[in-house]
């Protein structure tokens, strides 16, 4: 034994593994023959019999199984060592100089890897190399080390680990098998990437001040090289932990969750009073009086431009025997503007009301919920517009309740729907009635992320009851600063001070007459976890998700809603039901042609729409760049990690920013992704988009929707690749449901079934599907 200290600890127990299960994956691969796949229940996908090397002065460990021998971990410059004691099945030593103490023991499956601080601000280790990785970043990922693709969207990267992987896991590709980390501490890790010249990371924990735990570390398998075997890995370990809860599970405490099987996600833009179909435009300037112009003047003072731009269109169009789209729009704006004000009613301009506005004028506005301010100024809008509009209980109808009436009619049984927030629900509560008497989920988004200090009603969801909030709970970096809310604007709330706050927002929506059956909460279930600084209350990341959490549970147990939230991380699993944004994410955020340069092909629109229409954000399709097509869309380096463990337990769809029909060329390659990976198509829609796309959607839910409402109720059970370019794709969920995607351009065969290019073949006991992507 070198005094630089290498230990051997040989152990030869039991191999746990199914016998061939190494060799079969890859002749299943090479054939497209499949036989009977085996229930992931009954297989053991870690190893036991390898044993290991560790040389405490770099942090090297090695693995051997079978002879082979890689490794683990690479070298780290040499260092000071003390308190070094081996065992049998045990290793453990200090690093003085870095002030941290290290244990590795072998249990029965894995190695047991946990790092101390005694001292340390942070450590980095492991630092991980190979010819290719597995990582549950998104869905999931194969990214192959010397791709140059991969190597320049990486390089010099740092990807908050709670946030940025799905589950708590990575996984490295050696010649013969596959080492696979699963972390014991979600929290203040970052996964730093590095090109020299191959792709490889480093793993950095912080030990903050503000947190007592000072340990963190890692569970290191051994297992086979294929997406299954890693899955199969870590779902053993979530179960082992209690955290595997199934959606018919979640069903038994709220039926409403099994009507999200084979149900398409919409985000329904119905948030204006008015729409374009309602108004008699050529009438409409014969009852735009002059009094009655200043007084909306005064009304839309605060709306800035657009308030001004309102304005100035109630005037033109009176010069007018025509009145241009554009001018509909800035109309539209200001209506939708001024209906929502408190201070709308005017006795000296309104005098010919109805009975019902006399009522609730009687009741003292000041004193009326939200839904009833907005019934008595529609009332009082239309006793000036006249015949000019319908009568309010119409208004808007053609972006809800009859566009409700035609999904029904087309054979849309079940859906989840969207509101951009709940004013749209005061706006029409019949709607919200109407879509819970279809048998939809109705949601709105809702979000505890950020709070400002100057309100605005079209970011309500940063507008809190309490003002003290703003000074009293909100986060503080460790130099004192408050940190930031969404796009810098406002500051953070410190969810664990949030709760009050949470349930007298629900409690007064729940009062205004609406029926939601369902919630989306932005960010929650993201990993955007933070430690607080601030004095008065200290707050760690384990503490910020496990409030983010309670206010989820609340949520969905005191309101009995079905929950969704984005991204949709695994330690939010039993919490929800649905999440947006595993599949697709946000794609290069801080890319200016997409974000900021508005004539870039690449820009995917601004978030505002003042007619209350679908904003461009989420209605313009765009193209992608190719060094993006590469990581996020290409089927090639796609692996349904997280599905090959939640598939029965979350519903996972695309982030709305990137909808399934957003990216241009691409719509096509991404409904064989959903038809594959058993994924909603997410849609915007309202009654223009609907008109627009209605044969291209109702096509697609023929073959997508009763597939999904079947194998959503299932395990994910097999993935495979089929051909050496990775571009034809299997996944099984269970002995009988298989679909087999052509991503390519040629015909595949298999099992004497042609499966088409850009196509799917979708095999359910004995029926047989087949569906042509659409042409790009």
């Amino acid at each position: 034994m070198k005094k630089s200290t290498c230990l051997l600890i040989s152990l030869t127990l039991m191999l746990q593994m199914v016998v061939g299960c190494e060799n079969s994956s890859a002749a299943k691969q090479g054939s497209g023959q499949t036989g009977q796949p085996v229930k992931q229940q009954e297989r053991i996908y870690q190893y036991s019999a390898f044993s290991f090397d560790v040389k405490p002065e770099t942090f090297e460990v090695f693995v051997e199984k079978e002879g082979v021998k890689e490794r683990a971990s690479e070298p780290m410059a040499p260092r000071k060592v003390t308190n070094l004691h081996k065992g049998e099945k045990e290793m453990t030593w200090s690093y003085p100089d870095e002030k941290l103490d290290v244990s590795i023991k072998k249990e029965e499956d894995h190695l047991q890897i946990t790092l101390t601080s005694t001292g340390a601000e942070s450590f980095s280790w492991p630092i991980v190399k190979g010819p290719s990785y597995m990582l549950p970043i998104g869905e999931g990922k194969w990214i192959p080390a010397d791709d140059k693709q991969w190597q320049a969207f990486y390089k010099d990267e740092s990807l908050t680990f709670a946030e940025s992987f799905s589950m708590r896991f990575f996984a490295v590709n050696k010649s013969k098998y596959a080492l696979m980390y699963v972390a014991d501490n979600l929290f203040n890790n970052t996964v730093d990437f590095k090109v020299d010249p191959a792709l490889s990371f480093a793993f950095t924990h912080e030990f903050p001040s503000v947190n007592p735990d000072k340990t963190y570390g890692f569970r290191l398998y051994v297992t086979d090289n294929d997406p299954v075997s890693i899955a199969g890995v870590y779902k053993n370990y979530v179960k082992q932990n209690g955290e595997l809860l199934t959606l018919a599970e979640k069903a038994k405490a709220n039926p409403d969750v099994e009507k999200l099987y084979g149900a398409p996600h919409f985000y329904v833009w119905n948030k204006s009073f008015l729409s374009e179909a309602d108004v008699k435009w050529n009438a409409l300037k014969n009852k735009l009086n002059e009094s009655f112009i200043e007084w909306m003047a005064h009304i839309l003072t605060n709306n800035g431009a657009d308030g001004k731009e309102s304005i100035q269109q109630f005037r033109e169009i009176k010069k007018q025997d025509y009145v241009a789209a554009y001018q509909k729009k800035a109309i539209l704006g200001g209506f939708n503007y001024a209906l929502r004000s408190p201070a709308f009613y005017n006795p000296k301009l309104f005098t010919n009301i109805d009975a019902k506005s006399q009522e609730l004028i009687a009741k003292g506005i000041d004193t009326l919920n939200e839904s009833q301010l907005y019934d008595l100024n529609k009332r009082l809008l239309k006793s000036v517009l006249q015949e000019v509009v319908p009568p309010v209980e119409k208004w808007g109808n053609a972006d809800s309740t009859d566009l409700l009436k035609d999904m029904k009619a087309a054979g849309i049984d079940h859906a989840w729907l969207g509101l951009p927030d709940w004013t749209a629900a005061y706006m029409k509560p019949e709607f919200i009635q109407q879509a819970n008497d279809t048998g939809y989920l109705i949601a709105s988004y809702d979000s505890y992320h950020s709070i400002h200090k100057d309100e605005n009603p079209d970011w309500n969801t940063a507008i809190f009851a309490d003002k003290s909030l703003y000074e009293n709970a909100t986060i503080a970096k460790k130099n004192g600063e408050k940190k930031g809310g969404f796009l810098q604007q406002g500051r953070l709330l410190n969810p664990t001070l949030s709760l009050p706050s949470v349930k007298q927002r629900m409690d007064e929506i729940m009062s205004n007459d609406v029926a939601f059956n369902s919630w989306f909460i932005d960010v929650d279930a993201a990993g955007d976890f933070n430690d607080d600084y601030t004095p008065e209350h200290p707050t760690t990341q384990a503490q910020d998700m496990k409030a983010k959490l309670a206010r989820m549970d609340y949520i969905r147990d005191e309101k009995k809603l079905v929950i969704g939230s984005e991204t949709g991380n695994d330690f939010a699993s039993t919490n929800i039901a649905y999440a947006h944004g595993i599949e697709t994410p946000v794609i290069k955020w801080a890319d200016p042609d997409m974000r900021k340069n508005k004539t870039s092909p690449y820009y995917v629109g601004g978030y505002w729409s003042p007619a209350g229409d679908i904003p461009e954000r989420y209605a313009k399709q765009v193209p992608i760049k190719e060094e993006y097509r590469h990581v996020y869309i290409d089927p090639a380096y796609s692996l349904p990690l997280y599905k090959l463990v939640y598939n029965d337990s979350v519903i996972t769809s695309h982030h709305w920013e990137w909808s399934s029909l957003k990216i241009k060329d691409e719509v096509g390659t991404r409904m064989l992704k959903e038809l594959l990976y058993n994924v909603p198509p997410l849609y915007h829609l309202d009654r223009k988009m609907w008109d627009t796309n209605q044969d291209l959607i109702l096509n697609y839910l023929k073959v997508w929707s009763p597939f999904h409402k079947k194998a959503v109720q299932r395990e994910m059970t097999d993935f495979q690749m089929l051909t050496p370019d990775r571009l034809v794709q299997k996944t099984s969920y269970g002995d009988d449901m298989h679909v087999i995607a052509n991503f390519s351009q040629q015909d595949f065969t298999y099992e004497s079934q042609v499966v088409k290019a850009r196509s799917a073949l979708i095999i359910n006991g004995n029926d047989i599907q087949n569906f042509l992507a659409p042409a790009q």
